[in-house]
This record gives C-alpha cells, structure tokens and sequence, in this order.
C-alpha cells in the first residue's frame, strides 16, 4: 500500500502526519487513527497498511507535533517493562500538554484535511484510537456527530473520570457506532458499567468489550503487552463495524 508523509495546517501549527491509501486509484472512504501514547512509529504504519488492504484511506497524525516531528523521543526497536519508566519520563509531559482544548482544535484540522483530499470519497468517516487515542476518538465523534459514522477505541485511556468533561458523559452527542476493546486492565468493573449504560441510555449502538486475558497496549506488537489473538480479536471487531458504518448501503 502506498504510504504519503504530509504537513496537516492547525490552528498552532503545522501537524506532520502519514497516510496509508489503496493503490488501485479511486476514492476511499476516510479514516482517522489517533497513536497511543508512545507515538507515531511502524507499528502504527503495519496497522494503517493493513486497513488500507482493506479499502480505507488512513490517516496517522503526530499528537505531538507542537513539541516536533514524529518520534518526537527516541524509542527502542522493542519497548520492555525496563524501558517505560524512562521512556513514559519523556512522554508525560507532552500527554500531559496535549489537553482537550488542543485536541479538539486538532481534530477540527485533522476531519478537514480528510474532506478535502482527492482520495478520499464524500461521507462520513471512522475515527480509531488506541490508548489516549481511544478518548480522544470518543470527543472527536462528539464533537463531529455529522462527520464520525463509527468510533473505535483500545486498550483506551480514562473514558470513565469525576470530571465534568469526562468521555463517558458525551454519550448524548454521539450518532457514531462505537466498539470499545477493553484489556482486563485499563478499567475496574464498575466503570465498565458506568460507561456501558451511560452508552446504552444516549441510544449509542455499541459494545463495550473486555478482551480476556490482556493487559494494557495489547495490539501494539512493539511492546510486552502485545497478544496476538487480542490483536486478532481487534481486526475481527473493527473491520465489520468500518464496513457497516462506511460501506454498506
């Protein structure tokens, strides 16, 4: 699959980014991956490839771009346990920086950009996410009900929080369907639950979904966390969901 590097404009800047596209020419319905928190790396390009066998034309922004270009730290080529507490030293304070407000700006930048390229068909699109990119996609698609026709979140970060902003209470806003792959991990039972009738009582057609035996970044083949049926289990939930939302007439 042909692979783009682009500049995104934003409104503080210029978002380094990849795209991942069919090469059979033609217009493809458009999605957008939000990285984990460790950044834009191959393994991410390995999953925007694949999806892109699969028909879409995928988009893989820098979250990070405001702090520099993609890997914005150095990473090992295989992320161990004793890897992360250095490592998440460098990161935090650019997860930290990189706050609802600036997302949503971003993500404003990032749904345009898609709408106007040449390969990518009219309709709606998907957003997928995967640790913060989980949250992250949940706001986007609230924030773009008229946009986002499916949601897609793993192994995500806090979806369920006291804040009066948390992922959880924007149920109401959206019209997107929604898949959530839990790892046993990421969230307690109870908001789990929280987070399932909250869904089911905005009438969002979803599922929220603990994958069993897993640990937080299970479908990233880079880390420790990596479970290949996990991962396996991914692509056998997101594909469907992205042909019903995006394909099927």
């Amino acid at each position: 699959m042909p692979t783009k590097t682009l500049q995104i404009p934003t409104p503080d800047g210029q978002a380094d980014a990849f795209a991942a596209f069919p090469d059979r020419g033609g217009q493809h319905p458009g999605v957008l991956l939000y990285m984990d928190a460790i950044g834009v790396r191959p393994v991410l390009e390995e999953m925007a490839h694949e999806l892109a066998g699969h028909g879409y034309y995928v988009l893989v922004p820098n979250l990070f771009y405001r702090h520099g270009p993609a890997p914005v730290t150095e990473l090992p080529e295989h992320i161990g346990a004793e890897d992360r507490p250095a490592l998440f030293a460098r990161l935090m304070p650019l997860i930290k920086a990189h706050t609802t407000e600036n997302a949503l700006r971003d993500a404003d930048a990032y749904l345009r950009f898609l709408a106007a390229r040449p390969e990518v068909s009219a309709g709606p699109v998907a957003v997928i996410g995967y640790c913060m990119g989980a949250v992250l996609a949940m706001r986007t698609a609230a924030a773009h009900p008229g946009q986002v026709a499916a949601v897609a979140g793993f192994h995500p970060g806090s979806l369920v929080t006291d804040a009066p902003d948390s992922p959880h209470l924007l149920a109401p806003e959206l019209t997107a369907r929604v898949h959530l792959g839990i790892a046993e991990n990421d969230m307690t039972a109870e908001a789990v639950g929280e987070l399932d009738r909250a869904l089911d009582a905005a009438g969002v057609d979803h599922t929220c979904e603990i994958y069993p035996g897993t640990v937080h970044g299970f479908t990233m083949s880079d880390t420790d966390a990596f479970d290949p049926s996990a991962l396996r289990r991914h692509w056998d939930r997101l594909l469907p969901l992205l042909d019903r939302a995006l394909t099927s007439s």
